[in-house]
């Protein structure tokens, strides 16, 4: 069963979300927050398996209370899916600094919402198009960018690993991968987590941004 605390400002929609999570036999809601402090207090109390977080709280707002518990040694198994209608270059780029592991506007369907919690507790890194595109032009913009700089080389990466990564970051997912070049997701997803392990990047997101930032692909 997968645990999720709501942490949104706005009691109808956090209302309406556990509605829709509670009504699925493999997930259900644990706790509910009305402002970041709240979200990092009752993170350590039940650990969920995710927070589904908006950015935008009183008292502490949603990127403070993501880095609260992405940092916290007890909730290593915690991850963050921000959920909000502020999908900026800033606010990506901020989220994604603070640990948070996927990013969805709010205009995400009913079906869309279910499956960024499934694939963000899979241990997939889950950004919208949007996002996507903002996280590209941001980690590319050369001097003034706030992520912190990735120490490994591309060049450390196998022919396939590199396939592969080329392959995730221009989107597509590990099922994808595995249709395309007709292997099974985990041999995939073996092969992603040992790129990250190459190259020191945190997630698949900062792995996609190497991809870009060395040439590995290019922006379209």
């Amino acid at each position: 069963m997968i645990t999720i605390l709501l942490a949104d400002d706005q009691a109808l929609l956090r209302s309406t979300f556990r509605m829709l999570i509670d009504s699925c036999d493999d997930m259900t809601v644990v706790a509910e927050a009305a402002n970041g402090e709240e979200a990092a207090e009752l993170a350590r109390q039940h650990r969920p398996d995710l927070v589904v977080m908006d950015i935008r709280m009183p008292v502490a707002d949603g990127l403070a209370a993501t880095r609260r518990i992405c940092s916290a040694p007890g909730l290593a198994g915690t991850r963050v899916l921000i959920l909000t209608t502020f999908e900026t270059d800033e606010y990506v780029a901020r989220a994604l600094e603070a640990g948070a592991s996927g990013f969805l506007g709010k205009d995400v369907t009913p079906d869309g919402l279910l499956a960024g919690i499934r694939t963000v507790v899979g241990g997939e890194a889950l950004l919208s198009p949007s996002a996507t595109r903002a996280l590209i032009d941001r980690f590319l913009s050369g001097p003034g960018t706030t992520g912190e700089p990735l120490q490994g080389s591309l060049s450390a990466l196998t022919d396939r690993e590199r396939e592969m990564t080329a392959l995730a970051a221009h989107g597509l997912s590990n099922q994808e991968i595995a249709e395309r070049l007709v292997v099974s997701p985990l041999t995939v997803r073996t092969h992603i987590h040992r790129a990250m392990m190459k190259v020191r990047a945190r997630d698949r997101a900062q792995l996609v941004v190497l991809a870009y930032q060395q040439g590995l692909v290019r922006v379209r």
